[in-house]
Formats: structure tokens, sequence, C-alpha cells
């Protein structure tokens, strides 16, 4: 029942993902809240806010490794049952169903700096969100601040659920999404909107910076 649940929410996933595309979510452009502005702490803290022109032009220029749909729900759907990689439960207690099924409700959304909503999200408020929803776990609302979080993980061990970071910027931290597996992570990009984004494009490779495992 466990991996028919798994592959059920994956297969939801992953057509949502494919209808959204469909649409042309994918052009989603940034917007900034004039009546709703962020705080000036957080525009302090995540950059992402002055550098947003210069961040979706090398984002559109440098990502190289754009998620074909395709692939990856031939490569979800084609996973033995048997399989203990991908067992429901995390070993950190994580329920990926219900990560999964939050992050479907956000697809699409397109990028607001300072938004916290299904109108308009910014990359730390998504991780929030989702951490919150499917947790029951609170994290800072910044992305400097999520990155002081947990404990550090490497590259090469990374699990379902670890927040990854990156400098975008040049000025330390400054953009984090949520790893999946298989090189892929959701986050909420300058350019596309909520979305995933694998860790070996040229783009996100090269402004990797670390992982937070924030559940132990």
């Amino acid at each position: 029942m466990v991996d028919d649940c798994r592959f059920s929410a994956w297969s939801f996933l992953v057509s949502t993902l494919v209808g959204i595309y469909a649409i042309g979510c994918s052009s989603s452009s940034p917007r900034f809240r004039s009546s709703d502005a962020p705080t000036s702490a957080i525009i302090q803290e995540d950059d992402e806010f002055r550098f947003a022109s210069k961040i979706k032009e090398e984002e559109m220029r440098e990502d190289d490794r754009k998620v074909n749909l395709d692939n990856v729900k031939r490569r979800i759907l084609s996973r033995k049952k048997s399989s203990t990689r991908y067992k429901n439960e995390t070993p950190e207690g994580l329920n990926r169903d219900r990560f999964l099924l939050n992050v479907v409700s956000y697809l699409g959304v397109p990028y607001d700096f300072g938004g916290s909503s299904k109108e308009g999200i910014d990359c730390s408020a998504l991780t929030s969100k989702v951490y919150s929803a499917s947790a029951n776990l609170s994290l800072p609302r910044s992305t400097r601040n999520q990155y002081k979080v947990g404990s550090a993980v490497s590259k090469g061990n990374l699990q379902f659920g670890d927040l990854v970071f990156f400098n975008t910027t040049g000025h330390g931290p400054s953009h984090v999404g949520i790893y999946v597996e298989d090189d892929l992570f959701v986050h909420a990009s300058v350019s596309y909107g909520v979305t995933f984004s694998s860790l070996e494009s040229s783009y996100y490779k090269k402004r990797f910076i670390g992982a937070r495992r924030v559940v132990n």
C-alpha cells in the first residue's frame, strides 16, 4: 500500500509538471511586491531582490540541464517496488508522499520576492511553507538563516528533503531549494517560478555552496 501511494504521488507530480509546462508556466517572470513589500531584513539577507535581472539572464543562459519530464516519468515509473532506496518514509522520518503533494500544489507559481502564497512566492518562503505543511517544522524566513539550521551535508550524501543552497549573487547564500533525488531539487526560480532543476546544470553546479539536513 505504501509503495502504491508513493508511485501514485510521483505519477501525480509528473502529470502536473507536464501540464504546467504545456501551458507555458516556465516563462514566468519575477514579480516584486509594492503594497506588501518584504521587510528590510529579508532584502538585506536575500540578495535575489537586487540581483534579479542578472540572475535571470545567467540562469536562462547557463541552465543546460533542463529537466526532461518524459525521462523523469519513465525513470520513476520503472523503479521496482521492491527497492528499499525509495521507501515512503525517509531515514529522518520525512513522508515523501506528503512532501511531494505539497510541492505539487506550488508548481508553476510565479517567483515573487517577498511573496509567500500561491499567488507568488520566493525561494525561502517555498522551503518554509513545504516544511511547515509536510513536517510541522518551522524554518527561518530568509535563505541566509536557513543556511544556519540543521547539520551540514556533503553533496555526495544528499537525501530526500535536504535543503540545497546556492550563491547566485556573489555574496553568500542567496538561493535555496529542497533536494528530491537523482540530482533533482525543487525551488522557486527567479526565471521559471516553482519548478524542478538539476544540480548538474552548469548554472547550479558552479553556484552550489552547501546543503543542510534539518531533520535528524
